[in-house]
């Protein structure tokens, strides 16, 4: 946990994806478009949210004064059911 990175334990349940929606920042109290993670940009806490929920006011954590204030999608959460 050095790195402040979303941790998992078994690669099979996680793929690479490219996608501009991974690119993308949102503003504090926006509804999030994606279930997912998001990290701050600006000081690199993470939270889960669901979509459709209000990404949470940055100063709802720790948060150093100066920096960026938006939030950035780090892994999406697929709600499609997966048969193997």
């Amino acid at each position: 946990m050095e790195n402040g990175m979303a941790l998992y334990q078994s690669a099979q349940f996680i793929d690479t994806w490219t996608d501009p929606e991974f690119d993308k920042l949102h503003s504090p109290r926006t509804v999030a478009p994606h279930s997912g993670i998001y990290r701050c940009v600006g000081c690199g806490v993470e939270i889960a949210i669901s979509e459709g929920q209000l990404l949470p006011a940055i100063h709802a954590h720790p948060h150093r004064l100066g920096t960026r204030e938006a939030w950035q999608m780090v892994v999406y959460a697929d709600h499609r059911p997966k048969f193997t």
